[in-house]
């Protein structure tokens, strides 16, 4: 498979293009260019501006910030055939963290003075870019809906399962991140996570998440 047809796929399995027929996935796939990264590497940084979108091919990307006391949190991880930098390549606004490779990494990058020149001439398909906003918009009010509403074995499991579904069942991740991702304090998640841990559901090691029963963690997502 070419490296057109791989972003292609790649595209297709993103809800910004997956409704777009094979014929235009191709030519935005045409539009691609890739990029190298060596382990640690910078992609963006903070307030740079957002110039394109990407698709990782293989490697990591770990999307970062700075906490308060000069450390760094991992807000997110993009792995092979995810696409980030949706809304970005649309307004062009400054990046609001920080990019960098996790492991060598290989990009698919698609350029927003290319893929504006395409909209121009293709407006159906802005048309449905219109839509992925709206769908962004509801999202997001269902997040913030979440997680005032939800309590936190729900919300934890929610994310621990998110992760497991693009990760496997050994999750790279500290304590203290995952209480940014579900907005708790680390002792909290660490209080839940043993708990979890003597039912068996979970095993805790340094920096990771071994998750033991998918089963009885995605029925605590789902509040059953």
């Amino acid at each position: 498979m070419s490296k057109q047809a791989e972003f292609a796929v790649i595209l297709k399995m993103n809800p910004m293009f997956s409704d777009l027929g094979t014929e235009e996935l191709q030519r935005i796939s045409g539009l691609c260019q890739t990029q190298h990264l060596a382990l640690g590497e910078v992609l963006f940084q903070k307030g740079d501006p957002g110039d394109a979108l990407y698709g990782v091919r293989r490697g990591q990307i770990r999307i970062e910030t700075g906490a308060s006391d000069g450390s760094r949190l991992t807000l997110n991880f993009q792995g092979p055939g995810d696409l980030f930098g949706e809304v970005a390549v649309l307004d062009g606004q400054s990046r609001t963290a920080d990019a960098t490779a996790g492991e060598p990494t290989e990009l698919f990058v698609l350029r927003r003075a290319d893929f504006l020149s395409h909209l121009e001439r293709e407006p159906r398909v802005a048309v449905k870019l219109i839509q992925l906003l709206c769908q962004r918009i509801r999202w997001m009010s269902e997040r913030m809906e979440e997680s005032v509403l939800q309590p936190l074995p729900v919300r934890l499991a929610r994310r621990l399962c998110a992760l497991a579904s693009d990760y496997g069942s050994e999750v790279h991740i500290s304590q203290e991140q995952l209480g940014i991702f579900v907005g708790a304090a680390r002792e909290s998640v660490n209080r839940q996570l043993q708990l979890w841990r003597k039912d068996g559901i979970v095993d805790l090691q340094r920096g990771r998440i071994l998750l033991q029963n998918i089963a009885r963690l995605t029925a605590v997502a789902r509040n059953e």
